[in-house]
């Protein structure tokens, strides 16, 4: 399946119907025990904190995760893809783009530990994710100084 990454700011959530309702229809799939508002309303609280990285596949979004940005590094947040692509490798696909573009952009990313199931910690370390020492987070270390900069 041919995901690419896509970046989903206020002025695209503002300007683009399509990506209102499949971002809605998203977060509308995810577990209620994770995202506690109605998914509208958790989509634009998100956007005044940062922006989402999603998949896209045929100008439709299929996964989605929040970020937040700031001191070098994107922190995600609540990855979650479509029931109905689920199991395709769409969330693998997304986190591996991201990973591109962090390295491309010079930014760490971390992954909060305590809002993670055993089955989201599993494939953060099947993809490099490490815990901190602290073991509040799950970060992946980026290569340095390779990217031909």
């Amino acid at each position: 399946m041919p995901v690419t990454l896509f970046r989903v700011d206020q002025d695209v959530w503002d300007a683009d119907e399509q990506v209102r309702i499949d971002l809605t229809r998203i977060y509308a799939d995810a577990p209620e025990e994770r995202i506690k508002l109605p998914p509208g309303a958790y989509v634009t609280r998100q956007l005044e904190q940062g922006f989402f990285w999603a998949a896209r596949f045929n100008d439709r979004l299929l996964g989605a995760v929040a970020v937040s940005s700031g001191d070098g590094r994107w922190r995600m947040f609540d990855l979650c893809v479509r029931k109905t692509t689920r199991r395709r490798g769409v969330g693998s696909r997304l986190l591996a783009l991201i990973s591109a573009a962090a390295n491309r952009d010079g930014v760490a990313l971390s992954v909060a530990a305590s809002q993670l199931t055993l089955a989201d910690q599993m494939l953060l370390k099947r993809l490099g994710y490490q815990l901190t020492r602290s073991g509040d987070d799950f970060q992946l270390d980026l290569p340095t100084g390779e990217s031909g900069k």
